[in-house]
Order: structure tokens, then sequence, then C-alpha cells
């Protein structure tokens, strides 16, 4: 039986001193549960079993001879010498994540998984021939996309390389400035021959859009762009970015899109051409150690050169 916690019978320099001889996949354990609050919420970010990651927990305590959970329902909270622990964790943890990155990072092989992570259509339009290409001249190397519309924690190995729309601000993250995209808005082909092709601001006030959400945040930014539009505009609606444009290329109303993406996409026709087009930055991002890593080099550089001038859908 482990000693109860703060029960003063284990000093603080004696606990710390085991925690130094500690297995990583044990003090991963310890920090995810902590962090999650749940077993299984630990398991699934690190990709184990729930008896799995409870037999490491148990081996922490054992290790160390003391309790560092109770179980409060379904819960794990820490107890007194769990909170002590916690901040020295992190730190052992965040230590051998740094050790892990500059290790990446000196890699100098050609071969092995690089994570990509990248906006729904991004992932879904842009990368799939970049992967192609990249694949037929390194063969070595796997993609791994990531489809997500988060930003992805580069520091914490969320991902790799990230392809953003804003600017990282971390001082750790290298970043370049891939284009300037364009996005305009589209309709199906059939909805043009039922509804007309309205070219202003004043057309789109009578005809059906795509909503993204029901919160009102998309028709905000629709009435800021000049469309002096109501929620009776929108026929249906979606905040995936590929189903959205599913819908519109199924005659559901009117959407915004990348124009490169939209180009290349059969039985679509832009419409409202009196508006501007929607400006947006395309940013490739990495951990400063990953981009001395020569595979992450390899895909970053091949990223870059697909993704400049919407190329990675014209070499198609």
């Amino acid at each position: 039986m482990q000693n109860p916690a703060g029960n003063g019978l284990y000093c603080s320099e004696h606990i710390h001193l085991r925690m130094n001889n500690l297995d990583w996949n044990q003090l991963k354990a310890f920090l995810e549960t902590a962090e999650t609050g749940s077993l299984s919420a630990a398991a699934r970010k690190l990709g184990l079993t729930q008896p799995t990651l409870s037999r490491q927990v148990a081996a922490i305590e054992q290790h160390m001879g003391v309790t560092l959970f109770e179980r409060v329902g379904k819960a794990m909270v820490l107890t007194p010498t769990g909170l002590d622990l916690l901040e020295h964790a992190r730190a052992m943890g965040a230590a051998a994540e740094a050790l892990g990155l500059a290790a990446t990072g000196r890699s100098e092989a050609v071969g092995g998984v690089v994570s990509v992570s990248a906006s729904d259509a991004v992932a879904a339009y842009l990368l799939p021939p970049i992967v192609q290409r990249l694949r037929a001249q390194e063969p070595g190397i796997a993609v791994e996309v990531i489809s997500s519309n988060a930003l992805s924690d580069l520091l914490r190995r969320e991902a790799d390389i990230a392809i953003r729309h804003v600017k990282p601000e971390q001082p750790d993250l290298i970043a370049r400035l891939v284009r300037e995209a364009t996005a305009h808005f589209y309709a199906s082909e059939g909805w043009v021959k039922t509804h007309g092709h309205p070219r202003t601001a004043q057309d789109a006030a009578q005809v059906p859009f795509v909503g993204s959400d029901r919160a009102g945040r998309y028709l905000e930014y629709l009435r800021q762009y000049g469309l002096h539009l109501s929620e009776d505009n929108f026929s249906c609606y979606s905040d995936h970015t590929v189903a959205h444009w599913a819908l519109v290329c199924q005659g559901m109303g009117i959407g915004a899109m990348m124009d490169n993406i939209a180009r290349h996409t059969p039985g679509v026709v832009r419409v409202l051409d009196d508006l501007p087009p929607v400006h947006f930055p395309i940013w490739l991002v990495s951990h400063r150690e990953l981009r001395t890593s020569r595979r992450i080099r390899v895909v970053f550089e091949a990223l870059a050169e697909g993704l400049s001038n919407g190329a990675s859908l014209d070499k198609r």
C-alpha cells in the first residue's frame, strides 16, 4: 500500500530524487492524466489503452512511494503531493521535448514521417498533388496530413509543419509567407440557370447563400463585406469548408472559395463579379530546430513551391 499523500513521511527532496530516475513513459502518463483529469482522455491523447495507462500511473506511484491521484467519480484528482510534483514533472517533460526537437532537427536522413497541419480545404484540395509529387521524388518520406481548422501547436509537436492564414507570433517558430491568395463568390451552373447571374451587392440581397455558422459570425462578415443579407438568405449551413463547397456545387446557394480551387472545380461559375476579391495570406510554419532536419526541410520546400501561385493544382 502506498503512503497517503501529505503524510510527511517522505520529504520533498527524496521524492524529487526518485522523479529524476523515472521511466519517461510513466512521466508522460502522470502529466497527461494530471492535465486532462481523466484516464480515458489521457489514454486517447497518448494513443494507449486505458488499462495500459492505468498501469503506468500505478507504476509511478509505486516507484515514488506516494499517492498522486484520488478517484472522484470518473475523474482523477491530484493529491497535495501530486500538485507539489506537477511543476517539477512539467519541467522534466519540457526538457525531454526540447531534447527530442534537437535530435530530430539534427537528423539528416531523408526518410520517415513528416506531419503537416492545414485547414480542411487546403488539406483536401491543395495538398494531395503536392504529396503525390513529393512521394515520387522522395519515396522514403511519408507525409501525414492533419486536417484541422484549429491552429496546431508546433511547440508541443502536434505537427512538424503547419499551413496557416495568420502569421505566428511565437519566437521559436520560423515562418515563410508563401503568397497572398484570393477568393471570390461562386455558384453552380444549375443555380445560375435558376436564379440568374447576380453581379452586384444589390443583386445578392434576393438570392440564397450557403451559410457557415448559426451564431451569426459569417453573416456579420458578409455584411461588413458590403452584402446586405439576413438569415433568410441562407438555404443551409456548414462550418466545414469542404462540406460548404460541396453544398455550393450541389446548387444550394452562393459560397466563397479560394480562386485556384474554384478554377479546378467543374460546374461552378464565379458570381458577384463587381465585388472585390478577398485577400488572405498563406504562411508556412515550422519549429526552428525542425527546420534543420533534412527530411522536414525537403517537405517544407516542396510545400513552399507547390503552394506558391496556386501551383499545387495548376501542375496536375
